[in-house]
């Protein structure tokens, strides 16, 4: 069965949030086996030098690339990824299937991944071009993985 990891930097605390990633986990669960890593993020101060925001995001990244698998197809989440329809984001995940059992998605803290982190990962993806909370993107993730689940198995979901 297709193992999908999700590396996230920071905990959720908003109790919606956490509805809506176990739900989501618990529809996924018929496709793969889903698990989320929550690493701890950093206190990102007030009036950030570029050298404490450049610490802050290597420290993040290191430790995102700690938690990834060696065989895993990696996805980071990003701005300037590639955008997909949820069909094409289907295709993309079946694709992936063909030659790796193994998929991990990574969503960076606050203020983004290191080039190096970037550079891991096999493809980059973007949800959209406007910028949303990282912890409310993990409920986008889950519902688009599910979403891809249920158009490949042909299978009818509200649209």
């Amino acid at each position: 069965m297709l193992h999908i990891d999700c590396i996230c930097v920071g905990k959720l605390k908003e109790d919606y949030l956490k509805n809506a990633i176990l739900e989501y986990s618990k529809r996924l669960s018929k496709y793969c086996i889903f698990n989320i890593i929550e690493l701890q993020d950093e206190k990102v101060p007030t009036n950030l030098s570029e050298a404490e925001k450049t610490k802050i995001i290597e420290k993040e990244s290191n430790n995102i690339l700690a938690n990834i698998k060696d065989n895993s197809y990696v996805i980071a989440l990003d701005l300037t990824g590639k955008q997909y329809t949820s069909e094409g984001f289907s295709k993309k995940i079946t694709q992936i299937t063909n030659y790796s059992s193994h998929i991990t998605f990574l969503i960076g803290g606050t203020l983004g991944m290191s080039k190096t982190l970037l550079s891991r990962a096999n493809e980059l993806i973007s949800f959209s071009k406007m910028t949303f909370p990282h912890q409310l993107i993990r409920v986008f993730l889950l519902e688009q993985l599910f979403r891809a689940f249920k158009i490949e198995n042909n299978e009818t979901y509200h649209h």
